[in-house]
């Protein structure tokens, strides 16, 4: 597993050195077909984000999704472990975590059910999941 933010300086690069693990987050593109074949896919990689790696493991579209749904998924347990350790403040911030990875969640549930390839907001941008 690694992370690997997005780099800007490989878009205006594409020769730049460094570790090639395959095309970055803003680099990714979608063939239609794909993604229309694959929409549910997607959407169900936001609610169990090893779906995808069953039922279709050669699909961009839903690796992608697969990719999100398991960010926002460590995403919520560290937050639920870091609140749910710090008294008072981190109670009272817990369920602000939640809605927040709750909104991320609709927000790339929305984005699949449409057939589209966007990274969520802030945590979007790692790939621990490689795509074909």
């Amino acid at each position: 597993m690694s992370f690997e933010p997005e780099d800007p300086l490989r878009k205006s690069n594409p020769s730049s050195s460094g570790p090639s693990s395959g095309p970055s987050i803003s680099e990714l593109t979608v063939d239609p077909a794909d993604a229309n074949e694959n929409k549910w896919v997607g959407v169900l990689a936001y609610i169990i984000f090893f779906i995808p790696l069953l039922v279709a493991k050669q699909s961009r579209f839903a690796m992608f999704h697969a990719n999100q749904g398991l960010l926002l998924l460590l995403l919520c347990v560290a937050a639920n472990v870091i609140l749910g350790f710090i008294p008072i403040i981190g109670w009272i911030l817990l369920p602000f975590a939640n809605l927040a990875t709750l909104g991320l969640a609709i927000y790339g549930i929305i984005q699949a059910a449409n057939g589209l390839i966007k990274p969520l907001p802030v945590i979007g941008n790692y790939i621990l999941i490689k795509t074909p």
